[in-house]
């Protein structure tokens, strides 16, 4: 049994790793300041004895501080995130990104505590090789554009996590993601896969910003739970980067698509210019697409679940009907239980 911090916890990523958690024995604490996470992402965890919810900010040191003593691991999963709210508050973005990421290492290098950081796709900024490898060179937009903001923030905390492994023994380690999506994920701040579902299920056009040409990849939750749950049971990684997301790549018009054929909707597909949703100057990343060669080799990760059934299982929570979330939590809570991937 471990006793396991998670910052952010009442997100969509949070709070399905807590159930996980919990649901293998584990003790578990969220800390999230309910500004993007709700309670209700913690309804199932909040039935366990084992589970402990702490409102909180983690730009506050003090209490930061005080919940992490105590902790086997902590992952820290706290951020600003989404295009929507990132580019309306670039100064919440980088004092919540860079500060408070800044408390929670200060704290947990202070106990020598197993720490998994998240960090994003978007470190690779305008990648110019493809699939995008950890070892490759970052290279951001102009400052003047407000969407590198978040980038250059959540590559700060990376490079301030990586420092203090090498200087002061930390045993951290830094997964990169790459479009996680699954049950609990808001459509309110930019997401396309939530928000697409839930225009198919009402019967509304899908939008598709600028010409659905550009592509990504997306990783079921389900998934990333596995590579996390390694990284707080092993010392893998320690001192590392690692890139967790699904290879496979569409484009966000065929993506569209698929949505609709899956929800069997009779929804139309509309475009709609960057400009008119994000602002004059927005700059477009016209491809994303992860290499996972390292962590399949070093973690045993390797995606299993669809985007068809990462659509069904959206469509599952939007309409009150899940078809698997409960189901999967379970397997994935238990799925390194022997160690096998490592």
């Amino acid at each position: 049994m471990s006793r396991v911090l998670i910052t952010g916890g009442a997100g969509f990523i949070g709070s399905t790793l807590c159930d996980a958690l919990l649901a293998r024995g584990d003790e578990v604490t969220a800390l999230d300041n309910l500004s993007t996470g709700t309670l209700t992402n913690l309804g199932q965890a909040s039935g366990y004895a084992s589970f402990t919810f702490i409102e909180g900010d983690i730009r506050d040191a003090r209490l930061v501080e005080r919940v992490v003593a105590g902790h086997d691991a902590v992952v820290h999963l706290a951020a600003r995130i989404g295009l929507r709210l990132v580019l309306e508050s670039p100064i919440e973005t980088i004092e919540s990104n860079v500060r408070g990421t800044e408390a929670v290492l200060d704290a947990v290098t202070r106990h020598g505590t197993r720490t998994i950081v998240a960090s994003t796709s978007e470190v690779y900024g305008l990648a110019t090789r493809h699939p995008s490898s950890e070892s490759d060179p970052i290279t951001f937009g102009s400052p003047t554009r407000g969407r590198w903001s978040y980038a250059c923030s959540k590559a700060c905390d990376e490079f301030l996590a990586l420092a203090l492994q090498r200087e002061r023994g930390l045993p951290a380690t830094v997964v990169r993601f790459f479009n996680t999506v699954g049950p609990r994920q808001s459509a309110r701040y930019g997401m396309v896969l939530p928000r697409f579902v839930r225009q198919a299920l009402a019967g509304e056009p899908l939008t598709v910003y600028g010409d659905g040409t550009q592509t990504r990849s997306f990783c079921h939750v389900f998934d990333v739970l596995d590579a996390l749950t390694t990284l707080i049971d092993h010392p893998v990684g320690v001192g590392d980067v690692f890139n967790i997301g699904n290879p496979a790549e569409i484009t966000v018009l065929d993506l569209a698509r698929t949505v609709i054929a899956r929800t069997r909707s009779a929804s139309e597909i509309t475009f709609v210019p960057f400009a008119d949703v994000f602002g004059e100057g927005f700059e477009e990343i016209n491809r994303r697409v992860p290499d996972i060669t390292k962590a399949r080799a070093e973690l045993g990760f390797f995606p299993s679940l669809t985007l068809e059934s990462v659509i069904d299982d959206i469509a599952g929570a939007v309409t009150g009907e899940p078809r698997q979330e409960a189901v999967l939590s379970l397997a994935m809570a238990g799925h390194h239980a022997d160690g096998a991937h490592v």
